[in-house]
């Protein structure tokens, strides 16, 4: 059988986040779940239906404009509803896509599998050697903060969890990977 070690430099020399067959066959044990999750997962894919409906409207507005049936204030209004859209999608999506929903740990407690979700809503598995996730001191947050932070060494990337709205269901692999918390 082939170590995590071996596995993690002959696999991801140089790559941030790694998935491969050896990580994703083995029997991983949860250590934080966010029950929120799932109202997060269909908000952003309202967000996306949303702001598909309003580009779809967009074109038959312009058409009834050009033809003179519709005043330009609801050409404009549409218009500033489809932006508004836009960037709501944009920034929600933006935070959606760093807030972690589940945490899991290997039985040798050297990975961390962190889930949490796509632009689409769905949902997306990355795989982290335990040594280069940063603690929950190393990352400069206090343990009694509401929304923490998960950093790695390696890599400018952040993701959010919670300790307040989240559970953390193994106290002891929660502590190999973050520290105490107290």
């Amino acid at each position: 059988m082939v170590t995590i070690e071996e596995t993690w430099s002959r696999v991801c020399s140089g790559s941030t986040t790694w998935r491969y067959s050896d990580l994703s066959m083995e029997k991983y044990t949860m250590i934080y779940t966010l029950p929120h999750i799932k109202l997060l997962r269909a908000v952003s894919r309202l967000k996306l239906l949303q702001t598909a409906i309003t580009v779809v409207i967009l074109p038959p507005v312009l058409f009834f404009y050009i033809q003179g049936d519709i005043p330009f204030f609801l050409v404009s209004y549409t218009t500033g509803i489809a932006l508004f859209a836009g960037v709501m999608l944009y920034t929600a999506s933006h935070f959606f896509r760093r807030v972690v929903g589940m945490m899991y740990l290997d039985p040798s407690r050297t990975t961390l599998k962190v889930s949490h979700l796509t632009f689409w809503g769905r949902r997306h598995d990355i795989y982290l050697p335990v040594s280069d996730v940063m603690t929950i001191g190393d990352t400069g947050d206090s343990v009694n903060e509401t929304i923490l932070k998960l950093k790695r060494y390696s890599s400018p990337q952040t993701f959010y969890f919670s300790t307040h709205f989240g559970r953390v269901v193994d106290q002891q692999g929660f502590q190999k990977v973050f520290g105490t918390l107290k």
